[in-house]
């Protein structure tokens, strides 16, 4: 018998009810914790890579300008092959550089070298010998009687742009030095011998396809209508300005286009192609192929493992949450692989 006033034993369930609950509290204390502590760390590696990423922006904008004054220099009384290569240079650290860069300091930077590409081609021009000097002579040795013979009046190779229009930005004032002006419906070509470290200028051209085997220094395409452009490797820059209804295929350092529509761009880039005043552009990766490209891309210093053609800065459209609408990818089933 029990013990009078004895209480009775306690129920097992509700002790490890009570046991459950109390583990229970401290694991979501704990998950808290974890949380909170996660969040912490979290800001502080977002601060440490804010610091650094402004840190690497001081040393570039120090670096660049210092680059920048020496092939100023140099272009002013220097060898041009040496302001040509510290211009490569250049190009290079901004390539290296755009992805830490803020907006407004890569367009910055890609001006500054566009400008310094005009000055270069600009002094290679003036240091040309002048071909008129030849060709007199060449007239006054001729036989009496004889007729000069034109020299292919057809093509129209390093033509001046026709007048009325200036130059597009990055080219120099005056006639281009290599390339085409002014043709229609024609197939137009160059080879390694004549774009080799070259700036090449295609301006005004109507439905012509135009085949640019070899390496160039720079590219500028201008007031195009529907045309097919294939380019080997260009060292610098391609700039493609007031264009449409084109199918341009370029491998390049830096890409520019502006004020151009309809355009299909199967592009090998190094650095993120910058578009503005651009609608309906589209692009693909780099796919055309000719004899030597291997050794023009060697000549080029392009890096063939590096192709961000599927990275795309539009200078006309700041929001950050939706796509611009102004440029797409080209769906791999509709990209051209064939060329011939």
């Amino acid at each position: 018998m029990e013990a009078a006033g004895e209480a009775p034993a306690a129920s097992p369930a509700p002790l490890r009810a009570e046991a459950a609950a109390a583990a229970v509290l401290p694991e979501r204390l704990r998950r808290r914790e974890a949380e909170r502590q996660q969040g912490v760390e979290r800001q502080r590696q977002k601060k440490e890579a804010q610091v650094v990423k402004e840190e690497q922006s001081e040393f570039f904008v120090a670096a660049f300008a210092r680059e920048r004054e020496a092939v100023e220099a140099l272009l002013a009384a220097g060898p041009l092959e040496e302001a040509a290569a510290r211009l490569q240079g250049l190009q290079k650290l901004l390539t290296e550089s755009v992805r830490f860069l803020a907006p407004y300091e890569v367009r910055q930077g890609q001006e500054a070298v566009a400008r310094l590409q005009g000055d270069l081609a600009a002094r290679r021009q003036q240091l040309q010998p002048k071909k008129k000097f030849a060709f007199r002579a060449l007239k006054k040795e001729a036989a009496p009687g004889s007729e000069l013979r034109p020299a292919e009046p057809a093509r129209p190779a390093a033509a001046a742009p026709a007048p009325g229009y200036g130059p597009a930005e990055g080219e120099p004032g005056g006639p281009p030095l290599c390339g085409f002006s002014g043709a229609e419906d024609e197939e137009l070509e160059l080879g390694p011998a004549e774009l080799l470290q070259r700036d090449v200028v295609l301006s005004e051209l109507r439905g012509c396809r135009v085949l640019l085997r070899g390496n160039a220094n720079t590219l500028r395409v201008r007031d195009c209508r529907g045309c097919t452009v294939l380019c080997g490797p260009v060292s610098t820059s391609a700039l493609v300005d007031g264009c449409s209804d084109c199918l341009l295929v370029l491998a390049c350092q830096q890409l520019r286009s502006h004020r151009t529509r309809d355009c299909r761009f199967y592009v090998q880039v190094t650095s993120r192609a910058v578009i503005e005043d651009c609608t309906k552009i589209s692009f693909a990766p780099y796919a055309w192929s000719y004899p030597g490209i291997e050794r023009d891309f060697e000549s080029s210093g392009l890096d063939r493992n590096r192709n961000n053609w599927n990275l795309v800065d539009d200078f006309d459209w700041l929001a950050t949450n939706k796509p611009s609408p102004n440029w797409s990818l080209i769906p791999e089933q509709e990209r051209i692989s064939r060329w011939d």
